[in-house]
C-alpha cells in the first residue's frame, strides 16, 4: 500500500510503559505501514530523527525512543545501562507497539545496540540503515586512542578525563566531531544545549561514563555483529559521513567486506549527517526502503 501523498507526516509525542518503565518515544506514520525503528547514539536521544521522521512518514511508520536514562525517558534503579540491557529494552518494545518486522536505523551506539536485537530477532529484520556506525576494530578513528589507553591504563587520571567528557562542553564536542566548520555552521547548538540540561544528573552523568566505559566488552562483540552481516546479509543501506574522528570512511568501507552487495554512499559530512545531510539521506532512503520494505 502505498500512502497518499497528504499523508499526515507530524511526528507524535507519547509516553509508553515497558516493564513498569516510563519511555518517551516520537512515532510518525501509519500503523499498518512497513516499521523502521531509530535507536538513538551516544549522546543524543530520539531528538536526533526528528527531522528524519516526517520526511519518510508518508509511506512508513517511523519509531524513535529515548533508551532509559536519556532524553524524557525514566532513569529507572535496577535497569542495566549497558549494551544488552539496551538490546533487551529494545526488544520488549518492539513487542509491546507490535512491530513484527522493520528496518533499522543504525547510528552511533545505536547501531551496536540494533545489531544485538538484530541477533536476537533476525526474523524481524527487513533492511539496514547504516550512518556512521563502527562494528570494526580496526578501522576505528583517531578519536578512539583516548579510549583504548585507558581501556589498556585504568588510572584514576584517566578517568577523570572521561568523567570531564561528560559535560556540556564534552557534549558540543561530541555533535561536532572534527566536521568542516562550514558545515559545522549547520548543527544546531540545541543538539548540546537541550540535551546537557537532561543529561545533569549524577545518575545519568554516570551511565553516560559506564556506556564509555562498557566500549571495552563491546569490542569483543563487534566480530559477532560481523557474523551477523555474513549469515544474514539483510538488504543494507550504507550513508556516511566520513569526516568523523571516531569513525572515518575506513570504518564504513569495512561493511563491504561481509555485505559486498551493500549500497554505499560516502556522504560530503560528519558524524551527525542527519543535520548536515538531510535531503541526501532521506533521498537514499526513500529510494532504498522503496524497493526492500515497502508496501
Amino acid at each position: 500500500m502505498i500512502l497518499p501523498a497528504n499523508a499526515d507526516r507530524s511526528v507524535r509525542h507519547r509516553f509508553v510503559t515497558i516493564d513498569g518503565i516510563r519511555i518517551f518515544t516520537r512515532e510518525a506514520g501509519r500503523e499498518d505501514a512497513p516499521a523502521v525503528l531509530l535507536p538513538h547514539g551516544y549522546p543524543c536521544s530520539s531528538y536526533q530523527f526528528r527531522n528524519l521522521m516526517p520526511a519518510l512518514a508518508d509511506r512508513w511508520r517511523l519509531v524513535a525512543p529515548d533508551f532509559p536514562g536519556f532524553g524524557h525517558s525514566d532513569t529507572p534503579e535496577g535497569f542495566a545501562y549497558d549494551f544488552d540491557g539496551y538490546a533487551g529494552f529494545l526488544e520488549r518494545l518492539v513487542e509491546v507497539l507490535g512491530l513484527e518486522r522493520f528496518a533499522l536505523y543504525l547510528h552511533d551506539y545505536g547501531s551496536q545496540i540494533g545489531l544485538r536485537l538484530a541477533i536476537r530477532r533476525p526474523d524481524r529484520i527487513a533492511a539496514l540503515i547504516v550512518q556512521n556506525g563502527d562494528i570494526y576494530e580496526d578501522a576505528l578513528g583517531p578519536k578512539y586512542a583516548f579510549l583504548t589507553d585507558y581501556f589498556a591504563h585504568p588510572t584514576a587520571e584517566a578517568r577523570a578525563r572521561l568523567v570531564a567528557a561528560g559535560s556540556e562542553e564534552g557534549f558540543r564536542d561530541e555533535f561536532l566531531n572534527d566536521v568542516r566548520d562550514d558545515l559545522a555552521e549547520r548543527i544546531p547548538p540545541d543538539l548540546w544545549t537541550l540535551h546537557w540540561p537532561l543529561m545533569d544528573t549524577p545518575k545519568r552523568r554516570e551511565i553516560a561514563v559506564g556506556l564509555m566505559e562498557g566500549l571495552k566488552e563491546n569490542l569483543g562483540w563487534f566480530p559477532r555483529y560481523q557474523a551477523y552481516l555474513r549469515e544474514h546479509r539483510p538488504p543494507t543501506l550504507i550513508a556516511w559521513g566520513p569526516q568523523d574522528g571516531y569513525m572515518p570512511e575506513a570504518s564504513a568501507k569495512a561493511y563491504l567486506r561481509d555485505l559486498p552487495g551493500a549500497e554505499f554512499h560516502l556522504l560530503d559530512g560528519g558524524h551527525w549527517a542527519l543535520e548536515t545531510n538531510l535531503d541526501e539521506i532521506v533521498h537514499l532512503a526513500r529510494d532504498f526502503l522503496g524497493r526492500v520494505h515497502g508496501a
